[in-house]
């Protein structure tokens, strides 16, 4: 019973990890489309960004 306990506890924290790293990658993106001028590529990322940022406030 312990272990899936444990199990839980290490899927949730690396669910965490993932949701952080894929809005860094976000945020390092945006950049990139800003600097090509890319108006709706930069609004999509921005709202994945702040979906990722929803879900680890959730979590």
């Amino acid at each position: 019973m312990a272990a899936n306990y444990a199990k839980r506890d290490a899927s949730k924290s690396g669910s965490r990890e993932n949701i952080a790293f894929i809005r860094q990658m976000l945020a390092e993106l945006r950049k990139v489309a800003e600097n090509e001028k890319a108006e709706m590529l930069c609004y999509l990322i921005e709202m994945a960004y702040v979906e990722a940022g929803d879900l680890q406030a959730r979590m």
